[in-house]
């Protein structure tokens, strides 16, 4: 095994990809730089040919992602939370709209919520998600798409967008420089739970899924969960081709102070103001105007007017656990 210092390099098992580990060390409130030697003697443990870099700003993580395969890289790993996720996901579809090489997108969940590495069964602990990578369990994976607001172009996602509510407590939740994760989404809720802002008149149309009226927020999710905490989609599946969404209608301070309990236990399907469903693309228009969205934390828009939003199934390659109908293939 040889070794390179600066950018570590591990030459390992000449079957293995070689991979690019980008690590964001700002995540987690700085405790992913922290850990760097850590995440890096994990795959050297492992036998992994690896490079590792470090992101430098905003929309530096995906920069190298796009490149990275024209690089030779055959894998990707994300080393920070949902955020770092977001910008790798988006550099690889914006390398795959160019027709360039894709690597393999590998995720190492060390930021706060990781709310995508949950949704797609990858271990919370380092060796374990090491060990997944390794192992070479890989699955197709679907990728959300929005267009509207401040990308008209549009942006990509992996684990889901919330619009109203869930958006203003997301943007809540950021502005708490000193806490983080599943702590700062709880307090950015209780934050706006005592605003309570107004609900927002809209239409969500596709072919599966129609819905118009007062509406206090909307999850279309890809994963399961949002925050670190609130399942706001509990059946979801990242390969399955569809959202699951879930609207809620205009509801008292007492039934939204109830159905925050109940995301947290992924018990809202059922209740009278909630209505689920699923669909592969979806028109989201607000007539008066006023739509905060975001997709996997990222800004939106604060008071847009329309989005579409359009899921690509098994867009990417990603390591993570294979379906159990897969397991013994």
């Amino acid at each position: 095994m040889l070794s390179q210092f600066g950018n570590l390099t591990y030459s390992g098992f000449m079957s293995q990809p070689k991979i690019l580990l980008v690590l964001n060390p700002t995540a987690g409130k700085g405790r992913a730089g922290r850990r760097r030697s850590e995440i890096e003697a994990a795959l050297a443990k492992r036998g992994l040919d690896f490079e590792t870099r470090l992101t430098e700003g905003a929309w530096h993580a995906a920069e190298l992602a796009q490149a990275a395969g024209r690089q030779g890289f055959g894998a990707i790993l994300a080393a920070g939370g949902d955020g770092t996720l977001n910008e790798v996901l988006n550099g690889l579809m914006l390398a795959k709209e160019a027709g360039s090489p894709l690597p393999t997108l590998g995720v190492l969940p060390v930021g706060r919520a990781n709310d995508f590495a949950f949704g797609t069964g990858i271990p919370r602990d380092l060796a374990g998600a090491v060990d997944l990578i390794a192992d070479g369990s890989k699955e197709g994976i679907d990728v959300g798409f929005v267009k509207g607001g401040d990308y008209p172009r549009g942006r990509f996602f992996g684990n889901g967008l919330g619009v109203g509510f869930d958006a203003l407590v997301n943007f809540a939740a950021t502005r708490l420089r000193n806490l983080h994760g599943p702590l700062a989404y709880t307090i950015g809720a209780l934050r706006i739970f005592a605003l309570f802002p107004l609900p927002v008149a809209v239409r969500i149309t596709s072919e599966d899924f129609r819905w118009e009226g007062d509406c206090q927020q909307v999850s279309v999710m890809n994963g399961r969960r949002m925050g670190g905490a609130y399942f706001m989609a509990p059946e979801a599946l990242v390969h399955d081709g569809l959202f699951d969404i879930c609207v809620v209608e205009d509801s008292t301070r007492y039934e939204m102070a109830e159905l925050i309990l109940r995301y947290a236990k992924g018990t809202q399907i059922g209740h009278p103001r909630v209505t689920m469903g699923r669909a592969s693309r979806i028109y989201l228009d607000a007539p008066l105007g006023g739509l905060a969205v975001h997709a996997d934390g990222e800004t939106i828009c604060e008071r847009g007017r329309s989005i579409e939003i359009e899921c690509r199934a098994g867009a990417l390659e990603a390591f993570i656990p294979r379906r159990p109908e897969k397991a013994g293939k």
